[in-house]
């Protein structure tokens, strides 16, 4: 599904990826784990096609296409999706009526009929209760007087009403308490399939006690350094990132 090969990427003039290479096939759950600044959330954004990150060498390709040829838009109706760290507010734009031109979006770009409004808000309601959104949040303006947990539970319930094929959650798991982390992984497994492919972006093991990945890779300095099962990530719990660090970092002459 996704083949990323020999990954560069920049901000501005910085170098931010320095060689990444992945394969993430249907079905498998990926988690990306680092300590701060390590490119992250980089990978997230330059896959997702945020403007501001650039594509200086490598290739990733997304079904069979270079996503360096297509649009943010365009890479969102293909299925691929990015759940954001810092979920933005949008002042004016209220939640069910953003959600409702997403779907629709989606359902045109496949040759569907949208859908009404009495067969969107069945839909709303069975995907909400996964999440545990109230209804009144629903009809506030976008992430607008939302909690932490509330913002992250409200990109998990895009997650289920897009339902795109590759997933990249950027430390969905921050600012969460012990239960709005049960409940957005929950989320989050639902959406799982064998059609599907999830890529967990995170820094601490806690989130993969809820959602088991197949493979976990571990970033430094823009490059992948190790990769494992779920038990590499048991033992970044324990002993943290410090030698793993140490392990990757040349040793100057």
């Amino acid at each position: 599904m996704l083949e990323i090969r020999d990954l560069h990427a920049s901000i501005g003039d910085t170098e931010i990826l320095k060689g990444i290479s992945l394969q993430v096939n249907a079905g498998e759950v990926h988690a990306i784990m680092g300590p701060n600044g390590s490119g992250k959330s980089t990978l997230a954004n330059v896959i997702a096609g945020r403007p501001d990150y650039r594509i200086t060498s490598g290739e990733v390709i997304y079904d069979g296409q270079n996503v360096a040829n297509m649009s943010p838009e365009e890479r969102a109706l293909a299925g691929i999706f990015l759940a954001m760290q810092y979920p933005v507010e949008l002042p004016g734009v209220r939640t069910w009526q953003f959600l409702k031109a997403a779907v629709d979006a989606i359902r045109r770009h496949k040759g569907e009929s949208q859908l009404s409004v009495r067969q969107f808000d069945r839909l709303l309601d069975e995907k909400r209760e996964i999440v545990q959104i109230y209804p009144d949040l629903i009809r506030r303006s976008v992430n607008e007087g939302y909690s932490g947990g509330e913002k992250k539970r409200n990109e998990v319930l895009q997650l289920a009403l897009l339902d795109p094929k590759l997933a990249f959650l950027d430390e969905t798991d921050s600012g969460l308490d012990i239960d709005a982390l049960r409940i957005v992984s929950e989320g989050v497994n639902a959406f799982r399939s064998p059609e599907k492919a999830i890529v967990v972006v995170t820094h601490y093991q806690r989130i993969l006690n809820y959602i088991t990945p197949d493979y976990v890779h571990v970033l430094v300095d823009g490059r992948i350094v190790r990769s494992g099962g779920k038990e590499l990530a048991l033992e970044l719990e324990e002993r943290g990132y410090d030698w793993i660090i140490k392990e990757a970092t040349p040793v100057a002459d």
